[in-house]
């Protein structure tokens, strides 16, 4: 293929122009389907070479985004640029991009072989350069050998596999993803994900990948775009995302997260502003245990306990009011144990650290509820 190998890409360092443009930039996209606005105001930089995904709910426009980006969908105002070039208005296959399909999308009448050629020969490319080109997309995706089989022959984790490396066979500057592993069973799924980052690593294309599932995106991700009601919520690495939510949305839709407003925050904290804390970094303290310096602390009684094999979860209701969910890991407490705490009374600490203190203009913000995921 003519793009750099992977190797070669390691040790020449990229011109610094090249590192400092973003492979795609969406600049106030706005799209709007009738009524319903769909992108409202979205500027967003994804840099060359890495995986980037955009997280959120049904409804939030991820999706939407994505197939601006492809050219399936135009925006109602703003731009879209590909490596500095304006594509807003251009077809998709005047653009260098290619996108993986949830449903893989792939000819149920031709071998992998042929599936995998077939955007090549569209474009006129000589069969002898098809045949190893695919061949070197196959090699990428780890499918050498499978040229002559149909997808029916095939398990999703292939068929999915197939789909990239018909996409990668293009050389795009860009690979969209939209929902790829949505239609594969959970160990399989994550089999996928672990396999979708190692090959993104390998070549070094950059990946704009759209999902639902916060796990899914906190595993690949290099950074992510948190969505909500067409607007982008946050922007990090998953780290950042996770530790230091930036709104209330963010808080509940990525992982669990407890918020305490009112009189409960007033006693943990001296204040009445919101605060959010992950329920894993909440211990339970032992009878004569105190707090420790620096840890916030409150009272409450066990209302419920769910043993989950790894972790238990107990819910905690607080003696100031509201409630705080705890996951702690199992690690010499027996399921019988676990139980055994449900309606006691206990003290529960953290260390002060791990609560964010939202804005007042965020405390209402959570993750949409049953029938307001919109469209």
């Amino acid at each position: 293929m003519a793009r750099p190998t992977p190797d070669t890409e390691q040790r020449t360092p990229p011109p610094e122009r090249a590192r400092l443009q973003a492979a795609v930039r969406l600049e106030g996209v706005h799209k709007r389907f009738g009524d319903v606005t769909a992108v409202d105001g979205v500027t967003l930089d994804v840099r060359q070479g890495e995986f980037f995904s955009m997280l959120g709910p049904s409804g939030s426009g991820k999706t939407t985004c994505l197939r601006m980006i492809a050219g399936f969908e135009t925006p109602t105002s703003g731009t879209v640029l590909l490596l500095g070039r304006d594509v807003t208005r251009l077809a998709p296959y005047d653009r260098d991009v290619n996108t993986v399909f949830q449903d893989y999308a792939l000819f149920p009448h031709m071998t992998v072989g042929q599936n995998v050629e077939y955007g090549l020969r569209v474009k006129g490319v000589a069969p002898e350069e098809r045949r190893g080109r695919a061949a070197e997309a196959l090699r990428m995706v780890r499918l050498e050998g499978f040229e002559r089989r149909k997808p029916s022959q095939l398990s999703g984790g292939q068929r999915q596999r197939v789909a990239l490396a018909r996409a990668l066979v293009n050389q795009p500057a860009v690979v969209l993803l939209d929902e790829p592993l949505g239609a594969l069973d959970l160990k399989l799924r994550q089999q996928m994900q672990i396999e979708l980052k190692a090959i993104q690593q390998r070549i070094g294309l950059t990946f704009i990948y759209v999902t639902h599932d916060q796990e899914e995106a906190l595993t690949m991700s290099d950074r992510l775009a948190v969505m909500n009601a067409g607007r982008i919520e946050q922007v990090g690495t998953p780290a950042e995302v996770y530790e230091k939510p930036s709104t209330g949305f963010v808080a509940g839709f990525v992982g669990v997260s407890n918020t305490l407003s009112g009189d409960a925050a007033r006693e943990v904290t001296g204040s009445s502003a919101t605060i959010t804390v992950r329920p894993e970094k909440i211990r339970m303290l032992e009878r004569d245990e105190r707090p420790g310096d620096g840890e916030c602390s409150v009272t409450g009684h066990v209302r419920d306990v769910v043993y989950l094999g790894a972790n238990t979860r107990y819910t905690v209701d607080l003696d100031p009011g509201g409630e705080l969910v705890v996951l702690q890991q199992n690690l010499a407490r027996s399921s019988m144990e676990a139980l055994e705490v449900r309606g006691k009374r206990v003290r529960l600490a953290w260390d002060r650290l791990h609560s964010r203190t939202l804005a007042r203009s965020e405390e209402g913000t959570g993750p949409p509820g049953p029938g307001e995921e919109g469209t």
